[in-house]
């Protein structure tokens, strides 16, 4: 056991960790011979292949963790492969998971720890967070319902439904464009959940800047981390209703926030008519956290919304970016230029795409590891939704 953790660091430490070399996570032609095939029905997609990554090495330095690297090795060995494969191929039919897997995982660790609280119905002894109104659009609980099916048929009762959720984020970050980062296992999944933190502690799109990082401060995340994870605003859609306030009657004065660039505001405003609405910081459809925007379903019109990569940039770039020129579309993003620290790390991540990914992977190792269950606490569950 000691042999394998100093093995795990000293993978770590030499640069396990690493980001695609572009934006479209490129896989390498070659095959691996441990590949696998999973035919996900009910989904009409063609299976895929596992294969070889192409890695450029990064240096992470020392990342303590009370998990370990690689805990499923011995015990469900393709683990990690058949959460890739799955996040693959659902990303081929469904392009919005990677925004909807990341809200998930904020939601889930930002609350009492990533414990996979957040995936739990309720029951006759449990109020789901679901039922919160910060987490009342939140998607993808089909997609990590999918994955555990999946591994179940292969190690029952061995992968935690937190594990799962933290491996399939990482899957879909890298899907999406954004870096590829190793990922500590050995998490047990939670026998509660925590509407009223949920309640009370997400932080909003409305919020000032004292306030979300007093939010990240809370959980030990400084300015620089919380800049970087906000780059997780880099893809999905954000509903109008929760940026509406901005383009029509900001801060009850009836004018527009003098602080969006006025050609962007027009862009806006071809998006979302003015519809008097009352100002909400939540409801059915929003964004409820500022990790990561509210997908839209591609087979849905129920809502109009603002894409955040509307120019098609790659992850990471256009947010920043369109922060320095006044095109926040969040009321919080935009305050990340209220003050000169984050500011700074505001025009950084702008100016250096490489140092933006080297730090949202260090900060969301940090996000993933956020107080963990490990045994004997906690359980395995054998569906994600109820207590085992």
């Amino acid at each position: 056991m000691v042999f394998c953790r100093n093995l795990s660091l000293f993978i770590v430490i030499i640069c396990i960790l690493i980001s695609f070399k572009n934006q479209r996570a490129r896989r390498l032609s070659t095959t691996d011979n441990s590949s696998i095939s999973i035919n996900i029905s009910p989904f009409s997609i063609h299976p895929v292949s596992l294969s070889s990554k192409n890695f450029e090495m990064i240096d992470y330095g020392t990342i303590s963790s009370p998990l370990e690297y690689d805990f499923y090795r011995d015990s469900c060995p393709k683990a990690q492969q058949i959460v890739r494969q799955v996040v693959e191929n659902l990303h081929q039919l469904r392009p919005d998971m990677a925004p909807s897997l990341l809200r998930l995982i904020f939601h889930d660790c930002f609350i009492q720890g990533c414990d996979a609280s957040v995936l739990l119905d309720s029951s006759d002894q449990i109020v789901s967070e679901k039922e919160s109104p910060p987490n009342s659009s939140l998607r993808g609980f089909d997609f990590i319902e999918l994955i555990k099916s999946k591994i179940e048929e292969v190690c029952p009762g061995v992968v935690s439904c937190a594990d799962i959720l933290v491996l399939a984020a990482r899957e879909s970050v890298a899907m999406a464009g954004g870096p590829y980062y190793p990922v500590y296992t050995g998490r047990r999944d939670s026998t509660t959940a925590f509407p009223e933190h949920a309640t009370a502690e997400l932080p909003s799109p409305h919020d000032h800047l004292s306030e979300l990082l007093g939010a990240f401060g809370s959980r030990g995340f400084d300015e620089r981390e919380a800049v970087s994870l906000l780059g997780a605003h880099s893809i999905g859609e954000i509903h109008c209703k929760f940026f509406e306030n901005r383009l029509y009657n900001f801060a009850g004065t009836n004018e527009p926030d003098p602080s969006l660039d006025p050609g962007f505001l027009d862009l806006l405003r071809t998006r979302c008519k003015n519809t008097h609405s009352t100002f909400s910081s939540y409801g059915s459809g929003s964004l409820s956290s500022t990790l990561s925007p509210p997908p839209s379903n591609a087979s849905s019109t129920e809502e109009p919304g603002m894409p955040m990569n509307y120019d098609g940039s790659a992850f990471g770039t256009q947010y920043y970016q369109s922060l320095l020129q006044g095109k926040g579309i969040l009321y919080a993003d935009q305050q990340l230029m209220a003050s000169e620290e984050t500011e700074n790390w505001v025009r950084a991540y702008a100016s250096d795409i490489s140092l933006f990914r080297r730090d949202f992977a260090l900060a969301m190792i940090k996000l993933s590891d956020l107080q963990v269950l490990t045994a004997p606490m906690g359980q395995i569950r054998r569906n994600c939704s109820k207590v085992a």
